[in-house]
């Protein structure tokens, strides 16, 4: 099982961890051994105390410590604890003037593609004020309040830990329930990797009266119901006039606003097969070529398993790779799935127009260039190596005008 995105890197292994981190494994261990729904909310409440006092900044470290320690010894319990870690980062509850209120953060996901430059960034008040107002309408349940932050973040903008993601909960929370909006980011948000196919963020919390629904589909009583599909087809038509222009000389697909970590993972999971038709429409433009003109070798690295495919694009005739493509392995995917993900990568790639498609069958270990820290693709004759645009073709301009 893979560490999530926003954790942190592994620590090195500890012989000794912390009290508290001892407790956390010890906790997680009893929910993943749990012979019932009873036993299941007694750790689960024991892990969400722990969690909530070391992430709100008395030790976090013993939380990755934890995760550290399950990761190389019980996938099921690293399971339990991810979970319930993710629980406590996104989710908690405040109480303002004697009434007790639930916060959750939310996210709503665009998955964009283009041969320019992807925007991030502030965004005008004007776009996050309706953005904020068709979220409210379209979405969140009636007596939810939403604090939307007035930014369109990159994936190497949003929190970077969970002690983060727990303090940008509590801080939005706050002034959802208040009413009031959020203020601009006062530190300067990181630069962002340029790629052809990746993913923005719109970031906010939902605050309501403890107990009530977050969301119009929990509703179930209620005459304004709406199902889940209901309200993705509704934030569309709706959002999506406002999102156009902040998103120039991209296409995007509108992911439905939801919690925040299913929503990292749902757009991971979304953006690959545009990360492979993006790269290939950029080839044809850039290279004055058909799709059917190139080439794609396919190979799988990792350690002792698949964490990845490696894409390397060539045109016909070269074994050069002029492009690649990182094609990752996510949560609990494996070769046994039907279809598998070898078999999604070989239909992405002929559904871009690509027809010679080599697939090298040895599992290897993950390279990057020690110079730029790129990934290195495999080529058509087996060999990992750089992708390399040739040297007479002029860059495409960054920016769309």
């Amino acid at each position: 099982m893979k560490e999530p995105r926003h954790a942190r890197s592994l620590r090195e292994r500890k012989s000794h961890l912390s009290p508290d981190a001892e407790r956390l494994v010890a906790a997680a261990l009893g929910l993943a051994n749990s012979g019932s729904r009873s036993e299941d909310r007694y750790w689960e409440a024991a892990l969400a105390e722990r969690l909530s006092r070391l992430l709100e900044g008395v030790n976090p470290q013993a939380v990755y410590d934890a995760l550290d320690r399950l990761n190389q010894t019980d996938g099921e319990a690293y399971g339990a604890l991810i979970e319930a870690v993710e629980d406590a980062s996104e989710s908690l509850g405040i109480e303002v003037d004697g009434r007790a209120w639930d916060c959750l953060l939310v996210s709503a996901p665009l998955v964009a593609w283009t041969r320019f430059r992807i925007p991030s960034g502030a965004l005008p008040a004007e776009a996050a004020a309706a953005l904020s107002a068709h979220w409210q309408a379209h979405v969140l349940a009636r007596d939810a309040r939403l604090c939307l932050a007035p930014v369109l973040y990159s994936v190497d903008q949003l929190p970077r830990d969970f002690s983060e993601l727990r303090k940008a909960t509590r801080r939005l929370g706050a002034l959802a329930v208040a009413g009031q909006p959020a203020r601009r980011e006062g530190r300067t948000l990181p630069d962002t990797a340029e790629m052809l196919a990746d993913t923005r963020y719109l970031l906010g919390v939902v605050a309501v009266p403890r107990g009530q629904a977050f969301f119009r589909w929990q509703e179930l009583d209620a005459g304004d119901h709406a199902s889940r599909v209901q309200c993705l087809e509704q934030w569309i038509a709706q959002a999506r006039p406002n999102l156009e222009p902040l998103l120039p000389g991209c296409g995007f697909e509108c992911l439905l606003p939801d919690a925040y970590h299913i929503n990292l993972r749902e757009s991971d999971r979304r953006v690959r097969p545009y990360a492979v038709r993006a790269a290939v429409h950029f080839l044809v433009h850039a290279m004055a070529v058909d799709a059917s003109q190139l080439s794609a070798a396919v190979s799988a690295f990792g350690d002792e398993r698949v964490d990845e495919y490696r894409i390397g694009l060539s045109v016909e005739g070269s074994d050069e790779v002029v492009q690649g493509v990182v094609w990752p392995l996510l949560g609990a995917e494996s070769e046994t799935d039907e279809p598998s993900p070898l078999e999604l990568v070989r239909d992405t790639l002929r559904d871009a127009g690509i027809t010679e498609i080599r697939v090298w069958p040895e599992l290897n270990e993950p390279e990057f260039c020690e110079d730029c820290g790129a990934p290195l693709y495999p080529d058509m004759k087996g060999e990992i190596v750089h992708a390399e645009m040739p040297d007479d073709l002029e860059p495409e301009a960054s920016h769309f005008h």
